[in-house]
């Protein structure tokens, strides 16, 4: 693990590095998880070094003090930011919040990679009523409505359940709920469009979350966007699904004039 220190804070990120001659490709994890959620996707090591960072307040990072919503997307940004300015990253991927951080980043900031991955995302992510009411007031709740089926995972191995449900424990209850109300605020529908990097949106067949359509938005609207489903798999495709997950974004990235 390593760590980059920017706006009076430090955020970790590891990289795994096994002499691939692509960009660094920089993955960016969803509300209440973890650089964790990305682990099969070393296995792209051998085509690029391949970047996991822990937004603040989750992992090894700092946290931040900020209001849900836009102010706490800026901060995640600045953390993807300095860890993609520290390790060279020239590709993007986001999931779920991470796919809204990434968005923030080509939208608002002056740094610009040369290809973004959005998955399990969309130009706007509201929540549900009852899940926020849930995360505030009935954590373990929330936490078993997010892992029922066809919402982050479609019919996984347990093990893999398990784990997703540690990570959102580990992040805790106050992080993970102002994730998620950052999401539900969040909302580029009049703005998406001005993405001027190749995209790829990757989506989860059985996904409940943010459904196939969403992705088909993104990808009709940005002018070099182009989508891509993964079978049998939901929200989170990347790890229920790994080999599929990683074959699209080989293929999505062989497919750029770099």
């Amino acid at each position: 693990m390593a760590t980059v220190t920017h706006h009076g804070r430090e955020t970790a990120y590891d990289v795994t590095d096994r002499s691939g001659g692509g960009p660094p490709i920089c993955f960016v994890h969803g509300s209440g998880g973890s650089r964790d959620a990305w682990s099969p996707q070393r296995q792209l090591a051998d085509r690029a070094p391949i970047v996991r960072v822990d937004l603040s307040g989750h992992g090894k990072s700092a946290d931040i003090d900020a209001e849900p919503g836009y102010v706490t997307l800026s901060a995640y940004a600045d953390d993807v930011i300095a860890v993609a300015e520290a390790t060279d990253a020239r590709v993007l991927v986001g999931n779920s919040l991470g796919g809204a951080v990434v968005q923030h980043v080509l939208l608002e900031r002056d740094f610009q990679p040369n290809a973004a991955v959005l998955t399990g995302t969309g130009a706007r992510l509201g929540v549900l009523e009852d899940l926020l009411v849930w995360l505030e007031e009935d954590f373990e709740r929330a936490v078993d409505f997010l892992h029922d089926p066809d919402r982050l995972f479609h019919d996984p191995d347990p093990e893999i359940t398990e784990r997703s449900k540690e990570r959102m424990y580990a992040t805790g209850q106050a992080v993970t709920r102002r994730d998620f109300l950052t999401c539900h605020e969040f909302d580029v529908r009049d703005r998406v469009a001005e993405i001027d990097v190749p995209t790829l949106a990757v989506y989860g067949e059985y996904d409940q979350l943010t459904p196939p359509w969403f992705h088909e938005y993104l990808a009709d609207e940005i002018d070099d966007g182009t989508i891509a489903e993964i079978d049998d798999a939901a929200h989170l495709a990347m790890l229920e699904r790994p080999d599929a997950f990683n074959a699209a974004v080989a293929d999505f990235l062989d497919s750029i004039d770099w």
